[in-house]
């Protein structure tokens, strides 16, 4: 029986882990879970699944949950209980920057990151580089495109045969409208994805294609690749997750119906293939495979996080961060959509990057983006 601990159990990704867990009785025993607010899940959660700790992250929220009737220990931080004697895989589905500090208190005790949390490596890819240096620990990304990437280069012996990936992109919920037609949509529109059932940040990138530019920063450092070496293509069926190109012009492509419960399925199995409850791919369902260019003038957002790995050091900390809080003030009603990108833009050509940030630095870079921006 394998332990698992989830961070963010509460959010899309974490109640698909949990179907999972349901769907596959003595595989998994979890040993501890996360949220931040919604108590309601998370009691139902501890009663149906007994975990050992429950890590309630907002302090407000805590203290609520301390009158409830939670059978698990509850405590307000649970990166103390990330050792190796508690679990062997950790899933990491927590949003935003805040993944980075389990991520690397994992890796650094040897446990198995399944990893959801793109922003860990866009903020702190270095430090986790690092990190798994020093570590038996296994990295195993579970973002549906690059679990697409991990899962075709099973077998390619030391990734002597790689020569770029490609990362798709259904172009969200406004592929091929203007910039005019765009520039008043609200946030109710843009969370109305073509094909995935995602959470609302998630979904808000996916509509700007920041999404994929954190996805191009997470692929560098998964893979060790340079940038020119990482495209995006934009393919609306959300069919083909991503390709791999081989050295030798071959192209190798992982395909499945847009359901996030594959690639979570093949991360918390790892490196098993085990039979899953889901329908299987069919044809019958699927008489259409097409890809098209990124239109980068309408959807900026790509282009900005390709030139912040270009520059490197803490220039994707600033793209990450700045994206976070413009996508929040645009969740609530505060700004408008191009708003988002300009403001990224914006604070990146007023930057300086830093080289070899600690997580210190990261965590005051970004503090220092939220008093200016708030």
């Amino acid at each position: 029986m394998k332990r698992l601990g989830i961070l963010g159990v509460t959010g899309s990704i974490g109640t698909q882990a949990l179907d999972i867990v349901a769907g596959h009785p003595g595989e998994f025993k979890l040993t501890l879970v996360s949220g931040h607010r919604n108590l309601k899940k998370l009691l139902e959660i501890d009663q149906a699944f007994q975990p050992e700790i429950v890590w309630v992250s907002d302090p407000e929220a805590f203290s609520l949950a301390r009158t409830m009737n939670f059978s698990a220990r509850l405590v307000s931080d649970g990166t103390a209980f990330l050792e190796p004697e508690r679990m062997d895989l950790l899933l990491n589905a927590m949003v935003g920057s805040a993944g980075l500090l389990p991520t690397l208190i994992a890796i650094n005790h040897r446990i198995d990151v399944a990893l959801a949390n793109k922003e860990s490596l866009v903020t702190g890819g270095d430090l986790i580089e690092k990190a798994l240096n020093r570590s038996t620990s296994r990295l195993i990304p579970v973002d549906s495109e690059h679990s697409a990437i991990f899962q075709c280069l099973q077998g390619l012996e030391e990734k002597k045969g790689l020569s770029g990936v490609i990362l798709t992109a259904s172009g969200g919920p406004f592929r091929g409208q203007s910039q005019e037609a765009i520039r008043p949509k609200r946030a109710s529109e843009a969370l109305k994805h073509p094909n995935w059932s995602m959470g609302r940040k998630i979904s808000i990138d996916s509509a700007t294609l920041v999404n994929k530019g954190l996805e191009v920063i997470e692929a560098k450092w998964l893979f060790g690749l340079s940038p020119e070496n990482i495209e995006v293509v934009v393919h609306p069926q959300s069919i083909v997750h991503s390709l791999v190109r081989l050295k030798d012009t071959s192209v190798l492509a992982q395909m499945g119906f847009a359901d996030m419960h594959l690639p979570l399925h093949y991360g918390l199995f790892y490196p098993e293939r085990k039979p899953s409850l889901l329908k299987p791919f069919s044809f019958d369902e699927i008489r259409t495979l097409s890809f098209e260019a990124v239109d980068n003038e309408v959807f900026p957002g790509l282009g900005l996080g390709y030139q912040a790995i270009s520059v490197g050091g803490s220039m994707p900390v600033v793209y990450n961060m700045v994206n976070e809080i413009m996508v929040a003030k645009y969740l609530r009603g505060e700004s408008a959509f191009y708003d988002i990108t300009d403001t990224i833009a914006l604070e990146m050509a007023r930057h300086a990057a830093v080289k070899n940030l600690d997580y210190a630095g990261i965590r005051e870079l970004e503090i220092q983006l939220k008093n200016r921006l708030k």
